[in-house]
């Protein structure tokens, strides 16, 4: 599960000319976030905390993030990862493994205690949300939407589906129920929502291939 590439969205670059930033105290920032969230949750969070855990100084995490809620999307976006979807040659694989990020990630606490949280703030602040989409919703979403495309080249998946709508629903299972908590997120999650989806637009030839 790798973790995110430097982004303009994430934490600040050091000014041109300046002296480098110290990327071993960004690693231990993110590191320290992800424990206090998962031992005290997202509204045990502080910057004070964070910095305290991580060996550092408040100031030093205010150069880096904005704010409180900046740290808790790039723990997300570090800890769940946002590396490509693989490119296996097979449909059913590379969802199962972009998906599976997802399940893997979020049978840990961090999920539950930071998400349903961090959405309410979402919605009362547009440049937070632009920040989330940025930095972890689209990336995910796009290499998700790049191995649907494969598997319409590939002939496994029909060339008329809506991709938009696949992504919803490939993801939203394991959303809803980290955002509720009614049922558990399995390591089988991936697979059975992946297989559902995939019987209900695949071609022939995938379903000649991959018989229920």
């Amino acid at each position: 599960m790798g973790k995110p590439t430097s982004r303009s969205s994430g934490p600040s670059a050091s000014p041109a000319g300046g002296r480098p930033r110290d990327t071993r105290i960004d690693d231990a920032v993110r590191e320290a976030v992800v424990e206090i969230l998962n031992e005290v949750g997202y509204s045990g969070l502080t910057m004070e905390g964070a910095a305290a855990r991580a060996g550092t100084t408040k100031p030093a995490i205010r150069r880096r993030w904005r704010s409180r809620r900046h740290l808790v999307i790039d723990a997300l976006a570090t800890t769940i990862g946002t590396a490509p979807t693989p490119d296996t040659g097979c449909t059913h694989c590379d969802l199962i493994a972009g998906i599976g990020t997802l399940s893997a990630a979020f049978t840990t606490t961090l999920g539950r205690r930071a998400l349903p949280a961090l959405v309410a703030d979402l919605a009362g602040d547009p440049a937070l949300e632009r920040h989330f989409f940025e930095l972890f919703f689209h990336p995910r979403r796009a290499t998700t939407a790049a191995a649907l495309r494969r598997g319409v080249d590939r002939g496994d998946l029909r060339p008329d589906i809506d991709i938009d709508l696949l992504l919803d629903m490939l993801a939203s299972t394991t959303y809803y129920r980290v955002l509720f908590g009614h049922l558990p997120v399995t390591p089988e999650l991936a697979g059975d929502v992946v297989g559902v989806i995939l019987s209900g637009v695949a071609t022939e030839r995938w379903r000649g291939c991959h018989p229920s």
